[in-house]
């Protein structure tokens, strides 16, 4: 057989611009990779025998030969980024004819199948520099934490991030309520508990909720108040490969997928009132988390009217300053005029945003939009 075609799934935004490229003429494999292809998000050109000029050779992010065709292209033009897909794991000589045509990897199906499909995974998506991941959670409850949260997301988003909010806690009510959002079109936690392995971040982020310039996971309001740690795991390592930030907010009750969205963060800020009893709480907070988290900062939220300063709690919590953050006026009434937290880039909510994304960003080496 000869000429190409491409699959008959849908295609959207970058998965057109990034299609990998198949090459055999083997029906049963051809089969298979179309199977891993879909499971990894990724729409592949399809060519059988040697690819002609203008096929995808050249621009394919990924080629994946079929160990049928490989003896026919030892004398075409080489580039990065071939695997040599197989069956017999027996068959030595695999490694011999994937040298031949400039092949790095082999992939021999079955056993190969979860690393292939990571690697289609990742050419489609370009993956690069992950997303800078910040946890925000209360040193006692009712501290602000998911006010912060979604504040420093808007932030975020304004400032040109890409930027996504998870909702980690699933008794807070949930964060697009708190977005003035809770009727937009969108998946919501419960659609991913049963998530497993690898999750494309394209598509996660595509089928998120999309509010004030950012994605928004959040939990509904149905019956489910949990879902598995191993569907966080692979909801959160998706959202961390599509770069930018990601917000999470997180509950203060530390079960497993609590701990498993610990895990993945690059940094948590811990809220802490200005208050004596918050101080108490937050100390034990403090404690637990330092076992999970290395860098964990404070944020002391105001009126600082109780004898308390900033410094002081941070002394006695031991931990940094991430910074101060005074009463937001008119905060109840935006929200129920629909204006998300941060919403007023003059209040302090998007100043203490813009001033923490500024440090942490520069931080981090920097975070490409």
């Amino acid at each position: 057989m000869t000429g190409s075609r491409t699959s008959d799934w849908p295609a959207s935004g970058d998965a057109k611009q990034r299609c990998p490229l198949i090459v055999t003429e083997d029906e049963a494999l051809l089969d298979d990779l179309l199977r891993l292809c879909a499971a990894a998000g990724a729409v592949p050109e399809v060519v059988h025998g040697p690819p002609a000029r203008g096929s995808g050779w050249d621009s394919a992010p990924l080629v994946l030969v079929g160990d049928d065709c490989a003896t026919r292209l030892v004398a075409g033009a080489r580039r990065d980024g071939v695997v040599l897909v197989g069956r017999d794991l027996d068959d030595h000589g695999i490694w011999r004819r994937a040298v031949g045509i400039g092949a790095r990897n082999v992939a021999v199906l079955p056993d190969g199948e979860s690393w292939l499909v990571d690697r289609i995974a990742d050419a489609v998506e370009g993956v690069g520099r992950p997303a800078l991941t910040v946890g925000v959670i209360g040193g006692r409850g009712g501290a602000g934490a998911s006010t912060l949260a979604c504040a420093l997301a808007v932030g975020a988003a304004r400032a040109g991030q890409r930027t996504m909010l998870i909702d980690g806690d699933p008794l807070g009510g949930g964060l697009d309520v708190l977005l003035g959002g809770e009727r937009a079109e969108g998946l919501r936690w419960p659609a991913f508990a049963d998530s497993r392995g690898r999750v494309a971040g394209r598509a996660l982020e595509e089928a998120l909720p999309e509010l004030h310039s950012l994605r928004v996971l959040s939990w509904d309001r149905g019956d489910c108040t949990a879902v598995p740690p191993e569907a966080v795991r692979a909801v959160l390592a998706a959202a961390r490969r599509r770069g930018g930030v990601v917000v999470v907010d997180l509950p203060r009750r530390l079960d497993d997928p609590a701990v498993e969205a610990l895990e993945q963060l690059d940094m948590g800020l811990l809220v802490v009132p200005a208050e004596l009893r918050a101080v108490a709480a937050a100390h034990r907070m403090a404690s637990m988390l330092r076992m999970m988290l290395g860098d964990l900062r404070a944020v002391v939220r105001g009126p600082f009217g109780a004898g308390l300063a900033a410094e002081e709690i941070t002394r006695l919590l031991g931990l940094p300053l991430a910074g101060e953050l005074p009463p937001e006026p008119g905060l109840s009434d935006g929200l129920n005029a629909g204006r998300p937290p941060g919403a007023a880039e003059r209040g302090p909510l998007a100043r203490f945003s813009a001033a923490f994304w500024t440090r942490a960003l520069a931080e981090s080496g920097g975070v490409s939009a």
